[in-house]
């Protein structure tokens, strides 16, 4: 069974960022987390997420599709399937699974492939993040900052803890290569 490694932080701590830069060492799969969100003017359904109404995310919640589902901080659901998390523990590269914290605890409880590398930032650093993305209503920030407080409060339970400075990027890259390197006897 092939590792999974969730890749997991507040809002502006990098996630997809560091995503992307991994493409540069690895090949990747990565998991397509389902959500009840709308969709972003830039995001595509089938690759960014799996969109969904509210309606039918409760009934896949009813026929126990999910392995993992959470209820994020703006009320909107996100989860990852049995169906996508099988493909990535049979995945010949590398699995990537980008989630919040609630789902990232439930993976870790039931799955015994599983590897948390938390992008730590400061929480200064989350609200600057989300101005600098013109983000500016107050609300959506509080929110967005409250609901970071999981990441803080839970950080003893990840496998890794890695800051996302400011302008270092690539640092924080080869620092998660180099986990997935030694995570997998590369």
């Amino acid at each position: 069974m092939n590792k999974i490694f969730i890749i997991t932080g507040p809002a502006g701590a990098g996630e997809d960022s560091v995503i992307e830069g991994l493409k540069k060492y690895f090949k990747i799969d990565r998991a397509i987390t389902t959500t009840s969100r709308k969709k972003r003017l830039d995001e595509k359904n089938n690759v960014d997420y799996y969109f969904i109404t509210e309606k039918e995310f409760r009934k896949k919640i009813t026929s126990n599709e999910f392995i993992e589902w959470a209820e994020e901080d703006r009320g909107k659901l996100y989860g990852g399937t049995h169906a996508e998390i099988d493909k990535l523990s049979r995945s010949k590269n590398v699995a990537i699974w980008k989630i919040d914290y609630k789902g990232a605890l439930q993976a870790k409880e039931l799955l015994s492939n599983i590897i948390i590398i938390y992008l730590y930032i400061l929480p200064k650093v989350v609200e600057k993040r989300l101005k600098q993305r013109g983000q500016t209503s107050e609300e959506f920030i509080k929110a967005r900052v409250e609901y970071a407080k999981g990441w803080y409060d839970n950080e003893d339970k990840f496998d890794y803890k890695i800051e996302n400075k400011e302008g270092e990027l690539e640092k924080t890259i080869k620092k998660v290569v180099a986990i997935i390197k030694k995570e997998n006897n590369f």
